[in-house]
């Protein structure tokens, strides 16, 4: 066996405290894993996945208003907020890694894809994004041109670290499938057609690369998730949740590897009071996998991740729950091994 199984997360952290959150994940996500940039959505407006993504876009500027994150003419008190929280973040990632003797090789970010962001924010006239295809081209183009300081600066807080960006696309088959309702609710607004939302997640990817990230892999929910679409518009790998996920979509995932792909599997349940021997955890990642004829050499693919939020555990859980990943990582390469 020459590829190993490693483990990451998806992004988001309970507490408030941004040096505890860099200091548990660093701590237990050490080389060859992926430790990632913790978001803290528990602070408050603009900590949120929509806020932190929203204060990257260029001359575009969004603040909350009764129905959510809406555009508006000029940055407001809570794009601030947005801005003040991600810079305080990178600071003290970077004190956090200077203090280390030997820093982790890689980081993850996260930030929301386009084709969510679009179904997120809302016109000033009270719609989504999504329903006017000149603001759609407009928020993608705006997105580009705003992930490529924010990796400077990532770059500046870890130097010398590979980064990997995951694009966060949970609405992405709702918004090809035209099944977003519409801001009266009375009906769903028309799909987004294929064609364009490659184009969208091709600039970003293609932006993102420009500004050194070493892989972009998309985060989606596995119902009726577009894999193929995300990958022909240049993204390097894709993230599910393991147990959702059909034989269909394996096998589209094996021909995924074959030709380089990286995949993420969310295979540890998070939820409180759920405990599944990790044992059986492991053989849920490796049954398939021998099912299809792949070679253990290639699960140097393969990330191991928790396969939800970390958001509502305490601290301390989601500290266990990153060792538990690492563990669970560590079985299948044992198995894996023979």
């Amino acid at each position: 066996m020459t590829g190993q199984v490693t483990a990451t997360a998806l992004g988001d952290w309970p507490g408030s405290d941004p040096f505890e959150a860099a200091k548990a994940i660093r701590g237990e996500l050490g080389s060859p894993h992926l430790p990632f940039l913790a978001e803290l959505p528990q602070r408050g407006v603009g900590s949120d996945a929509i806020g932190r993504t929203a204060s990257l876009l260029v001359d575009l500027y969004a603040d909350v208003q009764p129905h959510g994150w809406r555009v508006v003419p000029r940055p407001g008190r809570d794009a601030q907020r947005a801005r003040s929280s991600l810079a305080t973040d990178l600071n003290v990632l970077a004190d956090v890694v200077g203090s280390e003797e030997r820093s982790a090789e890689d980081l993850q970010v996260r930030i929301v894809g386009p084709l969510s962001l679009m179904a997120a924010l809302y016109l000033p006239s009270g719609e989504r994004i999504l329903a006017d295809h000149g603001a759609r081209r407009d928020l993608a183009q705006s997105l580009a041109a705003g992930v490529v300081p924010f990796l400077e600066r990532v770059s500046r807080a870890v130097p010398g670290a590979r980064l990997t960006v995951q694009l966060d696309e949970p609405d992405a088959a709702r918004v090809l499938g035209g099944l977003l309702p519409t801001a009266s609710g009375y009906r769903t607004l028309r799909s987004v057609p294929g064609e364009e939302a490659r184009a969208a997640w091709a600039v970003v990817a293609d932006a993102l690369r420009d500004a050194g990230a070493e892989a972009v892999v998309v985060n989606l929910p596995a119902w009726e998730a577009p894999i193929g679409r995300v990958l022909a518009a240049g993204a390097d790998g894709v993230s599910l949740p393991l147990a959702d996920l059909t034989v269909a979509q394996w096998e589209e995932l094996a021909g995924a590897v074959e030709s380089g792909a990286r995949v993420w599997l969310g295979a540890l349940p998070v939820e409180t009071g759920t405990v599944v021997r990790t044992g059986e955890l492991a053989e849920r990642v490796v049954r398939p996998w021998r099912q299809l004829g792949l070679p253990f050499s290639a699960l140097d693919a393969v990330r191991l991740a928790p396969a939800g939020s970390l958001a509502d555990l305490t601290p301390s859980q989601a500290t266990a729950c990153l060792g538990r990943v690492v563990t669970l990582a560590d079985a299948v390469n044992q198995i894996a091994l023979g």
